[in-house]
């Protein structure tokens, strides 16, 4: 019989090993033209129709409390379904899935930030220091590890769209962080799905206006088969079980997992290389980790 905690961490594995494959798919998906925000409008509507039989009648019979944290769950729709998965997958249309993935990478320490900015969790000077590295690290694989495009601010737009995702899904686990809800973790779920959807809604009608359309061929039929089941519903499913273990802080930590699988997994697939500034960037920030995580003498 596995402890609370151990089934906690094969969850959040599993979580990183599916999220790991999202960047894989969405890089490929880039290469099909996929639209990106079309991919992520799809994604999240099949998601909440498999989810709808299961979840509607506890969302029906607690509206009411719905309605009463209902600003708090649109922020979790925004900062996740919304705007993290689409930014994902449109910066994906021009960065490296190695530079995407490392800068995503900080969100553990990212997170810890917003904790103790929104008072959910106390913080000190160890964390601090981690996240100073944390984002020196993320600099210096935007930058390329060259200064003159640090100094001309001439970044690659895929990265920068990168480090909004980053900042976003770090505001959306802080936040799921600050309240224990009084709902199933499928209908949390669902709420959450309902509200990004809404607001996702709107730039998917955008992006068709703008041409953008999608064709029904069998690389986006497995790609949003894909998207659906594993990034999409199970690993959300098993962030929040895991969150509701162990915490934020440390689900945080196995994110960590996710440029190994990813880096994997892009060298053998789309031949990307492991360069120099990913290696000072990567120091940078398991440095940053490894501040964040460390005690100080009264903790």
């Amino acid at each position: 019989m596995f402890s609370r905690d151990k089934i906690a961490y094969i969850l959040l594995i599993l979580t990183t090993l599916f999220w790991s494959g999202n960047f894989i798919v969405g890089k490929a998906a880039s290469l099909f033209e996929i639209p990106p925000f079309t991919l992520n409008f799809y994604r999240w509507v099949f998601a909440w129709l498999i989810l709808a039989p299961f979840t509607l009648p506890e969302i029906i019979r607690k509206k009411n409390y719905i309605l009463e944290n209902i600003g708090l769950i649109i922020i979790l729709g925004i900062t996740s379904v919304t705007i993290f998965n689409s930014i994902v997958y449109y910066s994906l249309n021009f960065t490296q899935v190695i530079s995407g993935v490392l800068t995503i990478s900080t969100i553990p320490v990212m997170i810890i930030f917003f904790c103790w900015l929104f008072k959910i969790e106390k913080t000190n000077i160890y964390q601090i220091l981690g996240v100073i590295f944390s984002l020196l690290g993320v600099v210096v694989i935007i930058a390329k590890a060259d200064l003159e495009i640090l100094l001309n601010l001439n970044f690659n737009k895929g990265d920068l769209w990168m480090v909004f995702a980053m900042f976003s899904w770090a505001i959306y686990s802080a936040l799921l962080r600050k309240k224990k809800f009084e709902l199933s973790q499928l209908s949390l779920l669902q709420t959450i799905i309902s509200a990004g959807l809404i607001f996702l809604l709107p730039t998917y009608l955008i992006e068709l206006a703008l041409g953008y359309k999608v064709s029904i061929h069998l690389p986006f039929v497995l790609t949003l088969t894909y998207v659906v089941i594993f990034p999409g519903l199970a690993s959300f499913i098993f962030w929040i079980k895991g969150i509701s273990i162990i915490g934020s802080n440390r689900s945080g930590i196995f994110l960590h997992l996710m440029p190994i699988f990813s880096t994997i997994l892009a060298i053998i697939i789309f031949k990307e290389k492991f360069m120099t500034y990913h290696l000072i960037g990567a120091i940078l920030i398991i440095t940053g980790i490894y501040l964040s995580n460390k005690k100080v003498a009264n903790d």
